[in-house]
């Protein structure tokens, strides 16, 4: 969110490459980090501190002395750990041996409830979901109660199209909504949408209403296991 020049080393020459808005700078995502006398020795703020003040100091000889000493440290520590036959154990990943890779303890890779899931955040390195803890019968009760909506609302649009019937003095006018052919119940798909064969007006616009939420969370799903792939 700050301004980026480009320096034309051969004429000596400025160019302003990019100067966000104040709008830009607004949208900044706000930092959150531990407070330094509170981090463990292992912490990169710390660990790389003596680094990132040469580097701010413009000094690149210290900061590559100072990188020279931190990784040797490391690698003696590790010579050491061979030696003594201990095993090193991290406190947030461990290692995959089918894929010889290391990978995040508390990973959580199921799809976003939304039902359920209010928010995630990260409490002493370990990212958590905050949760509604809706029960199965709860959430059952939830589609329950809008099949009866619905249901309710197509009677009332049976009642409303047979008293509206012109009588014979009278010229034919059209229904406030059409007459529902049948009802289906939950489809297949866990009850994510209700169908109807014939809606009135505002049921069917409900009904749309709830097919867009859920073909967005469909989408959502595919890129979040796309990312993780």
């Amino acid at each position: 969110d700050g301004e980026v020049h480009i320096n034309e080393l051969k004429n000596g020459n400025t160019e302003m490459f990019w100067n966000p808005t104040s709008e830009v700078r607004r949208q900044r995502l706000k930092r959150h980090i531990v407070l330094f006398e509170e981090q463990t020795d292992f912490e990169s703020e710390r660990l790389w501190q003596h680094v990132t003040s040469a580097i701010n100091k413009g000094d690149q000889h210290k900061a590559t002395q100072e990188k020279f000493v931190l990784e040797e440290e490391q690698r003696n520590a590790a010579r050491e750990r061979r030696e003594s036959g201990m095993e090193w154990k991290p406190l947030l990943f461990q290692h995959d041996a089918g894929t010889n890779e290391w990978r995040y303890k508390y990973e959580d890779l199921r799809p976003w409830d939304p039902l359920n899931d209010i928010a995630q955040f990260e409490k002493d390195g370990i990212l958590q979901t905050m949760e509604r803890h809706l029960s199965t019968n709860h959430k059952a009760t939830c589609i329950n109660n809008q099949i009866t909506r619905h249901k309710r609302s197509a009677k009332d649009c049976r009642r409303r199209k047979t008293s509206d019937q012109p009588s014979n003095h009278s010229q034919n006018t059209e229904s406030s909504c059409s007459t529902p052919e049948s009802v289906q119940e939950l489809s297949d798909d866990d009850g994510k949408y209700l169908g109807f064969e014939s809606l009135c007006a505002q049921c069917g616009k409900e009904m749309n209403h709830l097919k867009e939420i859920h073909s967005a969370v469909l989408s959502l799903q595919k890129a979040q296991q796309d990312i993780h792939r």
